[in-house]
């Protein structure tokens, strides 16, 4: 008898973001799990998520006190965040980009805008998991164009509501938050197209693989 797996349980956040911060993780939280979902979903069999935590650190991992720290600390990001990002290669779990409580004024649309480019960032970061090319299936290219088109502007609102020099009535800050509140939708049906076009393709691979006839010598 067969047992549905069951999904991975939900990781505390708080606890994450405390332990990035404890060990002064140059990237921020938003974008490490968005990095780590363009890993579970990159085509490239080289992909690990140890390999993936040392990176945020530039390679290596911050040194510790002891090893229960370093259990800690692996035990959160891997078995925790990690693991309950795998559950958005399936259709009913879709990915969202993380949704914080910024004000309508200039400083929270440049806030939020950084947040997204970083975001989208350190999801083509995961993706192409260090690789110059990445051999992607169809749909999953497309939709990656269109992320990189989104990256684009999300840069410029950044830059825009960044200099205090260029005019920003109170009605154009609101107009452009909204732009920016559509455009973080569109965002995460694009990226949630890469997951699952990638994870279908990557299935078929290793049940072709797998089906494969012995070659005889």
């Amino acid at each position: 008898m067969s047992l549905a797996k069951s999904p991975p349980p939900a990781v505390d956040e708080k606890k994450v973001r405390a332990l990035l911060e404890a060990y002064a993780c140059p990237v921020p939280f938003h974008e490490v799990r968005a990095r780590f979902l363009g890993n579970i979903a990159t085509p490239s069999m080289s992909a690990s998520p140890i390999a993936v935590v040392k990176n945020l650190w530039g390679g290596e991992l911050p040194e510790f006190e002891s090893l229960d720290a370093v259990n800690e600390l692996i035990g959160v990001l891997v078995n925790g965040l990690w693991n309950s990002l795998t559950r958005h290669q399936r259709r009913s779990e879709p990915f969202r980009l993380v949704r914080p409580t910024v004000q309508e004024s200039r400083v929270g649309l440049a806030g939020l805008a950084l947040i997204r480019r970083q975001e989208l960032d350190g999801f083509v970061e995961g993706l192409f998991n260090g690789a110059e090319v990445l051999d992607l299936p169809q749909k999953a290219s497309a939709s990656l164009d269109i992320l990189g088109e989104m990256r684009a502007l999300f840069a410029g609102i950044h830059e825009v509501a960044s200099d205090a020099a260029k005019p920003a009535e109170s009605s154009e800050i609101a107009t452009t938050m909204k732009h920016l509140r559509e455009m973080t939708r569109i965002a995460d049906t694009e990226i949630n197209r890469v997951v699952l076009d990638c994870t279908r393709a990557r299935r078929q691979l290793m049940g072709t693989v797998g089906t494969a006839k012995p070659t005889r010598h």
